[in-house]
């Protein structure tokens, strides 16, 4: 009786090892998006992506980069794109935060300013709305100056500031800004005192450096680029080098521990399906991954830089903070 029931044991034994080694191939690899999304049945028709900016611009042109490798990676269902423009940004960002939160409307967002939008000038959304599934840009700003300006470093620059209260015409685009955001940085952090000049676009702000109706301008890497060559950038605030300008050092290893960027991501309202969530940033991941795009966001002069989800959304959070203690310091908010 103990032997049959020792060969029964064996046998039984046998069959679950064979039935894992058949069943566990399947479970090793890893699905595909196309795999992932015919288990979700999504997506099964086109979906939104909401635009907060005009066709043709920096966050656009992005976007569109990652329609082409979106449609290489899950390829039953194109992009459908709608320009929701105005107020900074601030109405399509509204608009992505408050669409159904089904999975087929995705916003592209720009940090800072989903946060001082809400923070500073009443706009109709919170940090809180969304669930983010990617940071895609990290593009570091620059001080800049012509190439003609007897200012050669971000030094010579503050010291004539401080030495001349309110001479130092300095551009940045927006209130409430990036840009914004540098320049109390800069001046909480050096006492520099300039006056602000403010645009409503880089195309302006840069004719008016070259034009010399101001002295310094504060802009992005993106910006900049488009005259370069007629520019002397004194530094940049990253926290190190950027590909794209690789002779200009960063802020940090010239003496002030100053890091400020634009970020671009994409998000969809928080309420959405958590497996929906997880698909859109494991495909998020594998086009960032993708050396043919990481070359062609090159080609574009997109300052590509990959953050997950859960990263991005700690690091939106984390912005608030700051902006909030900044802007409160200069009695910008209450």
């Amino acid at each position: 009786m103990k032997k049959g029931r020792k060969i029964l044991t064996a046998i039984a034994g046998t069959a679950l090892v064979l039935s894992l080694t058949l069943t566990g191939c399947g479970t090793t690899q890893s699905l595909t998006p196309t795999d992932t999304a015919k288990k979700l049945n999504y997506p099964t028709k086109p979906v939104n992506m909401v635009i907060a900016f005009t066709a043709g611009g920096s966050s656009d042109i992005q976007a569109r980069i990652m329609q082409k490798y979106w449609n290489k990676y899950v390829p039953q269902q194109p992009w459908v794109f709608k320009y929701t423009t105005g107020a900074g940004g601030a109405i399509g960002f509204a608009e992505a935060a408050h669409a159904q939160p089904d999975g087929y409307t995705i916003g592209g967002v720009n940090v800072p300013h989903i946060v001082l939008q809400p923070m500073a000038q009443g706009a109709q959304f919170s940090i809180d709305d969304y669930a983010y599934i990617a940071q895609v840009v990290n593009d570091p700003q620059v001080l800049a100056v012509r190439k003609d300006s007897k200012f050669n470093s971000w030094k010579d620059v503050i010291d004539y500031s401080k030495a001349n209260p309110d001479k130092l015409k300095l551009g940045i685009v927006g209130t409430f800004s990036g840009h914004h955001m540098m320049l109390l940085d800069l001046e909480d952090k050096t006492g520099m005192k300039p006056t602000q000049v403010v645009y409503k676009g880089a195309a302006d702000q840069n004719a008016a450096l070259l034009g010399g109706e101001i002295d310094v301008m504060i802009g992005n890497i993106n910006d900049v680029m488009r005259s370069v060559d007629q520019m002397k950038i004194l530094a940049i605030a990253a926290d190190k080098r950027s590909s794209f300008l690789p002779d200009v050092p960063t802020f940090k290893e010239t003496g002030l521990d100053l890091v400020s960027d634009i970020r671009r991501g994409f998000v969809v309202p928080k309420k959405t399906d958590p497996q929906i969530v997880q698909f859109l940033r494991d495909t998020f991941k594998k086009i960032n991954d993708d050396a043919d795009y990481i070359a062609d966001m090159k080609k574009a002069g997109q300052p590509q830089e990959y953050m997950s989800g859960e990263d991005f959304d700690k690091f939106v959070h984390a912005q608030n903070a700051h902006a909030k203690e900044l802007l409160t310091k200069f009695k910008l908010i209450k």
